[in-house]
């Protein structure tokens, strides 16, 4: 067995795990519940839309996490400060589009 094989998961994996599917199942549900109220016709208070907004950050802060254990944590020493530099980039894009995709929506729906 090589080296790797013998070492524990991180202890930040499970929670980080745990808390992705809880929130993708949330935001998945959230959706759900928002489309069929729509086609009843019923009107959506704005203040639901924070259900699936705050579930698709925990999704995406979750992902994030992940990917940090498994890119920068698990990275030797000699390259960790390259690594934490393009996580630190990929990290801010993904939070950059998440930010932008949320805002749209929401001026979108403000604006009719």
């Amino acid at each position: 067995m090589s080296n790797a094989d013998n070492q524990q998961p991180h202890p930040w994996r499970r929670p980080l795990l745990t808390l992705e599917f809880s929130a993708l199942a949330v935001l998945l549900g959230s959706m759900l519940w928002l489309s069929d109220q729509a086609k009843q016709g019923v009107a959506i208070s704005t203040g639901w839309l924070l259900v699936p907004t705050l579930a698709s950050l925990g999704v995406f802060g979750s992902f994030i996490g992940l990917m940090y254990l498994r890119w920068v944590a698990a990275s030797s020493a000699e390259n960790r400060s390259r690594h934490k530099l393009i996580f630190a980039i990929l990290a801010l894009t993904l939070l950059g589009v998440w930010v932008y995709g949320i805002a749209n929506t929401w001026f979108s729906l403000n604006n009719h």
